[in-house]
């Protein structure tokens, strides 16, 4: 899937570099790329890299060319900091080093979370009760009949589809974009 940088803060932004130093500089090589890595839209072109075992997003605004060299384009804007992350860890993985941990990463938990919701949501969609959800989710031996009413995994089990739910109408745009730090 391709993103937009103004969607996804991950995206590195790229444009053929205006110095060029005397020292050694690293190119991106897009010789080997396939359909399913680079791609045209009507915003530029996106090529998804795979380096070193991460992906990672760059985006031309003009076609790729394979000799030239590029720089990555940082404007100063509310996602300089994960641009400048997401560009570093880039350099990083195109001279032979481990790009490092991201700025922002989700938590295991959260991940967790979130996949539990997008089955509660697809168990709630395909017509399951909240009871037959939370049994598949959680065990049906940590729920009696007598106590589902009050039960904390009832409760549970309604977050996560309203959570599903949340994700489907267009929250997971929010996933795409680290939380802000405003203070």
């Amino acid at each position: 899937m391709f993103w937009a940088p103004e969607v996804l803060p991950t995206v590195v932004p790229v444009r053929p570099a205006s110095l060029v130093g005397s020292h050694s500089h690293v190119s991106l090589d897009l010789s080997d790329l396939n359909k399913g890595q680079l791609r045209q839209g009507p915003d530029g072109w996106h090529v998804v890299l795979n380096l070193r075992g991460v992906e990672h997003r760059v985006w031309f605004k003009e076609a790729p060319v394979v000799a030239v060299t590029y720089a990555v384009e940082l404007p100063f804007d509310r996602d300089f900091e994960f641009r400048a992350d997401a560009g570093r860890r880039l350099w990083r993985a195109l001279n032979g080093k481990p790009p490092g941990a991201p700025l922002h990463a989700l938590s295991e938990s959260r991940r967790r979370r979130l996949a539990l919701a997008l089955r509660a949501l697809d168990a709630r969609m395909d017509g399951s009760t909240y009871r037959e959800i939370a049994e598949v989710l959680f065990g049906a031996e940590r729920i009696s009949e007598r106590d589902w009413r009050t039960h904390d995994l009832r409760n549970r089990t309604i977050r996560l589809v309203q959570s599903g739910f949340a994700l489907m109408r267009g929250g997971y745009r929010a996933l795409l974009r680290p939380p802000s730090a405003k203070k």
